[in-house]
């Protein structure tokens, strides 16, 4: 099951309904379009992916906190799943593609955090910190799941993946399978999560955390095509 082919009734599907037009200002976002035909300007992508490998710190942290929130043996292993995908393989992938321009591992994480990553991480954090395991799971779903539904669709794109278009290898790390069924797992385990403590009354409450989050998604694409800091 792809990301962007989640099943109607899953929880996922609900929120991302709830949220369309934030949604697709997010998953359509004018830096994402401009990653697919390869027209994004380089000094974009670097400063995203600078400062992405820094978002990307804090959410490791989101993750050992869910770790810990895990009420089950299932949801201890579903926080340290999500940990071990962030500090074993995306940042693998950023240290990759930054090493080409002379970054080291202790130069990104030296880098100054732009507002936009300091904004989304400390919202996600503190919506976990505040609320119970499935508020937390909500606030990280949109970068979970909205990363494989954004690439997918861009993998499908002519010349998306092909050798000369600089941002290949991005595309191509989002929409492998290995990544597509991480985002899977993230939807399996909202409506797991659900399925347990969520009641109708409860559902704008968690909606109004995944549209925020999202919001926050496409303001960290505008960080990137703008160079704010």
């Amino acid at each position: 099951m792809s990301a962007e082919a989640s099943p109607a009734g899953s929880l996922f599907a609900r929120l991302k309904a709830a949220a369309a037009p934030t949604w697709g200002e997010y998953v359509g976002h004018p830096f994402v379009e401009a990653m697919a035909d390869g027209t994004l300007p380089e000094a974009a992508f670097r400063h995203y992916l600078v400062q992405d490998y820094l978002f990307l710190i804090h959410f490791a942290r989101a993750y050992a906190l869910a770790a810990y929130k895990g009420a089950s043996l299932a949801e201890i292993r579903a926080g340290a799943a999500g940990l071990s995908n962030i500090v074993d393989n995306e940042m693998g992938l950023h240290v990759k593609l930054c090493a080409s321009w002379g970054l080291s591992p202790a130069d990104l994480e030296a880098a100054p955090e732009a507002r936009a990553t300091m904004a989304y991480t400390r919202f996600v954090l503190e919506t976990g910190l505040r609320g119970d395991l499935l508020d937390l799971h909500v606030a990280l779903a949109p970068c979970m799941v909205g990363y494989a539904e954004i690439a997918e669709a861009l993998a499908a794109r002519p010349g998306a993946l092909a050798p000369e278009n600089p941002y290949a290898v991005w595309i191509g790390e989002y929409a492998s399978d290995g990544y597509q069924a991480v985002a899977a797992a993230a939807i399996d385990n909202l409506d797991r999560l659900a399925g347990e403590v969520m009641t109708e009354r409860r559902f704008p409450r968690l909606a109004r955390i995944f549209e925020q989050a999202t919001r926050l998604e496409a303001d960290f694409w505008q960080m990137g095509l703008t160079l704010a800091v």
